[in-house]
């Protein structure tokens, strides 16, 4: 199984290549820069050389023909301001899930964000983050071609994961490890029962696998 991950050198992303390329799958992650590519290595992935701000979506179906799954984990990261927010946090969503239904890659997993909606009101830079994520899951949403799932995480932590999640369609607000966002990812990804829906991620009691069988069998 070969899975693409947008978004390769972020935090999340390495911490799922390592998941998945533990469980023998061939992985490979879109980075901006070529002094990238070691951590993506190490992590056990093969680096992919590709600005998503840049990139058409024939340089992105490019990359992604031949894959399984596809995962946007791609975000403009802490410090960007607004007009970024818009070009990678909605424009590179947007165009990897356009490219990947040009690629006829079906599996599309997206990391979004808790709260993420197209409607969402203020001027600060996190609401413009909000309407962003949510303008490009809204996107996601519509396209027939893809079987996708959207994963909404809570207030992101570099604590060690513990394995115990809540998943479920509307958990509320609350903090989760991103080892155990990288966990569920890498579930998900395996787990296209739960394509077609919209999941909120937070710390809580139950056990990663067991809470990704629970929502697919929903």
């Amino acid at each position: 199984m070969r899975i693409v991950i947008a978004g390769g050198h972020g935090q999340i992303a390495l911490r799922l290549e390592r998941l998945l390329s533990a469980r023998g799958y061939e992985v490979a992650g879109l980075i901006r820069r070529a002094e990238q590519g070691d951590a993506l290595r190490e992590a056990g992935a093969e680096p992919v050389l590709l600005d998503l701000e840049s990139a058409t979506v024939e340089e992105v179906a490019a990359r992604l023909e031949g894959a399984d799954a596809a995962v946007f984990a791609a975000g403009a990261g802490p410090g960007s301001d607004a007009a970024r927010k818009d070009t990678v946090d909605r424009g590179a969503a947007v165009l990897f899930a356009d490219a990947a239904v040009r690629a006829g890659v079906r599996r599309h997993v997206v990391v979004s964000s808790m709260g993420a909606d197209a409607a969402h009101q203020g001027d600060e830079i996190f609401d413009a983050y909000q309407r962003a994520k949510g303008e490009a899951d809204d996107h996601v949403r519509g396209l027939d071609a893809l079987d996708w799932t959207i994963l909404r995480p809570g207030a992101l932590t570099d604590d060690a994961g513990t394995g115990l999640v809540r998943l479920e369609a509307h958990t509320g607000r609350g903090p989760v490890p991103r080892d155990d966002v990288a966990a569920v990812l890498a579930e998900l990804v395996d787990t296209p029962a739960t394509a077609g829906l919209t999941l909120e991620l937070v710390g809580g009691s139950t056990p990663v696998s067991v809470a990704v069988k629970s929502v697919a069998g929903n």
